[in-house]
């Protein structure tokens, strides 16, 4: 699995594979699981679900960093990866993060979508 380089990137490739909506439902569960509540429309357009997330994400490591830890662990965001990021500004950590949050959640859905048969 080639991973998408951009959210343009990986919004593509899950609308192409009619996925977006699992890719939602996705993000969906691992909340709950994390006990945050948040609960994204499936038919949520990507630029809104993009700003959103990112908004949470910024809250959690803003006030809540323990959650916002639970949270990747829950989800299973590389620590190697977040470590790489710079974390002095964090508007553009909580940016980063999104985007990486995204690229898991739209591993896990490809993952079960091509391995289903």
């Amino acid at each position: 699995m080639q991973l998408p380089a951009t959210f343009k990137d990986l919004i593509t490739e899950a609308e192409e594979l009619n996925l977006y909506g699992k890719l939602v439902q996705q993000l969906n569960k691992d909340f709950l699981l994390a006990n945050i509540d948040l609960d994204f429309e499936e038919a949520i357009l990507p630029l809104r679900l993009k700003q959103e997330l990112h908004d949470v994400i910024f809250h959690l490591i803003q006030e809540k960093f323990a959650e916002y830890l639970n949270l990747l662990y829950i989800i299973d965001v590389s620590e190697a990866k977040v470590k790489q990021l710079d974390g002095s500004d964090t508007l553009k950590l909580s940016e980063q993060v999104t985007f990486l949050i995204l690229l898991r959640e739209w591993q896990k859905v490809w993952f079960k979508n091509h391995y289903k048969h």
